[in-house]
């Protein structure tokens, strides 16, 4: 509305002024009309003369031959009078004779004036010149006048013309006013500039400080809007954030991101790995009023959170192995004392010999994290009738440096290969594992009793997202893949090396490279091979 009152006052305003410049125009063009007839008939010899040897006279010649030029002219009067000032000539008659009711006293002087004045007769636009005799002498005036109201009658037809002219460009303006106005509208939300000014406030306000990560893509993929929180989890590197008004495929995201706004149907609390960070994804069409504003994608870190379940599952593995421990150890002091108890001194001298060569209850595994994990997976297998089996070739007499990635790698796998072992049609359903001590390296072999995997899924198994259970099942599909994501970040990897046979399902192996601490008399006897 305030745009079409502008539009409207500007051409009021420009008319008004085209309308003063008109009549000033037209104002000199009838005083120089006016001064021309003047002219005319002061430059005739005899109007002089007479005005010198004759006496004013209503009927006089002067008086025709004044009237004769002003009905030809349209002149409001034509006047001449002599150097006194009395008229000659008048188109009131009875005028004649009597006194000009307005100076004469410069055309007198022998100078010519233009002006507008206001007479017996009304306003005009007055030419008066000097009446010479034949000596150059002057002896009288001649003054011309033009009545202002055809001035008026003038400027208002061309005025009116102008309007006219007016009136299509101001039409244009207004539809595209109309226009502008509607689409700004569309464009704003039908937000107005204060309100907009708020938004923007409130906008930079909540993206700053909320801990999400949020983006934002129009309806042509476009990233519109991206926070600081995003900046740092998808951004690209250098510092640098997403670049704005580029396709989501351009702007600097990595291919996790760019899956997370192309995947159907759109993630709802879905578990991902992107950018080494466990995340919660989540994707929300933008509606208002029925148009489609694009999508907003939410990712909150659950990288900490991550990091506390991995330590829990690490305490919770090295409690239950503790508490195996501590039952086993009352096992064997039961069996110690009941040798004693009978005298059995040899025997009970080689029993106590063979527990001091035994590190473990789990043999081959000389780690309380590991040992305690593969307790408890074992208790949790077997609450599903599955079998979990440490393998006779498991040989692991070093210690863990990094418990927390060991536990989220071995136990990933471990899950995986009970799951499968449950739902395939095998029977009996079993699980072995297999851990080997390469030095500092942790290589480890994980296979189970399942169905297997169809060589047209192989390259997929690492995907975030994916998995062969049921979509809508929370927490899954990501297994495998914050796996493989471990063991790549200690210079490892996680591999599929059998997708199945007639006898067994899938078999994986993990090497984690350098999260083992070598037995100092290891270390010696690697000195003393250098030298």
């Amino acid at each position: 509305m305030a745009l079409l009152l502008l539009l409207v006052v500007v051409v009021l305003v420009s008319l008004a002024a085209s309308t003063y410049v008109l009549r000033r125009d037209l104002e000199q063009q009838y005083e120089q009309r006016a001064l021309a007839i003047a002219r005319s008939l002061a430059s005739d010899p005899t109007v002089a003369q007479r005005v010198t040897t004759d006496r004013p006279d209503p009927a006089g010649p002067l008086q025709q031959q004044a009237e004769r030029i002003r009905r030809e002219t349209q002149a409001l009067y034509v006047v001449v009078t002599d150097d006194h000032g009395i008229r000659f000539s008048h188109p009131t008659p009875s005028n004649v004779g009597k006194m000009v009711s307005t100076s004469p006293d410069e055309a007198l002087r022998g100078r010519e004036v233009v002006t507008i004045e206001k007479g017996t007769l009304g306003y005009s636009a007055r030419g008066k010149v000097p009446l010479r005799n034949a000596d150059g002498q002057v002896v009288g005036e001649v003054s011309v006048g033009i009545a202002t109201s055809e001035i008026s009658h003038e400027t208002r037809k061309l005025v009116l013309l102008l309007a006219l002219v007016a009136l299509a460009p101001l039409a244009v303006g207004v539809v595209g006013a109309v226009t502008l106005v509607r689409r700004l509208r569309r464009t704003t939300l039908g937000l107005e500039p204060e309100e907009m000014a708020d938004l923007l406030r409130e906008h930079a306000a909540v993206l700053g400080g909320v801990r999400d990560a949020v983006v934002a893509v129009d309806t042509d993929g476009r990233v519109t809007v991206s926070n600081p929180e995003a900046d740092r989890l998808v951004g690209p590197s250098a510092g640098r954030g997403l670049r704005r008004g580029t396709t989501i495929e351009d702007s600097g995201a990595g291919p996790e991101l760019v899956d997370l706004f192309q995947q159907e149907p759109a993630p709802d609390g879905v578990l991902r790995v992107v950018g080494g960070r466990v995340v919660v994804a989540t994707r929300l069409v933008v509606q208002r009023d029925g148009r489609d504003l694009g999508q907003v994608l939410i990712l909150r870190d659950r990288s900490d959170l991550d990091h506390l379940a991995r330590e829990l599952e690490a305490t919770r593995a090295l409690t239950d192995a503790l508490r195996a421990q501590s039952h086993e150890h009352r096992n064997r002091l039961h069996t110690l004392t009941g040798m004693l108890h009978h005298g059995d001194l040899d025997a009970a001298r080689g029993y106590v010999e063979e527990l001091n060569a035994q590190t473990t209850w789990v043999t081959g595994v000389d780690d309380p994290y590991l040992a305690g994990l593969l307790a408890a997976k074992a208790a949790a297998a077997s609450e599903a009738g599955v079998s979990l089996v440490v393998s006779e070739a498991t040989w692991l007499d070093a210690r863990v440096v990094h418990p927390l990635d060991v536990v989220t790698v071995v136990g990933n796998l471990i899950d995986n290969g009970i799951r499968a072992a449950e739902e395939g049609a095998r029977d009996p359903r079993w699980v072995e594992v297999t851990l080997v001590s390469d030095g500092a390296d942790l290589v480890v072999h994980v296979a189970d009793s399942g169905d297997g995997v169809p060589p047209e899924l192989a390259g997929q198994l690492y995907d975030h997202g994916f998995t062969t259970r049921d979509s809508s099942a929370a927490g899954h599909g990501i297994g495998l893949a914050l796996a493989r994501h471990t063991a790549r970040a200690h210079g490892g990897d996680v591999t599929l090396v059998d997708g199945g046979g007639a006898d067994h399902g899938a078999a994986f192996e993990a090497v984690l490279a350098g999260v083992l601490a070598t037995r100092p008399a290891d270390r010696r006897t690697q000195e003393e091979s250098v030298r």
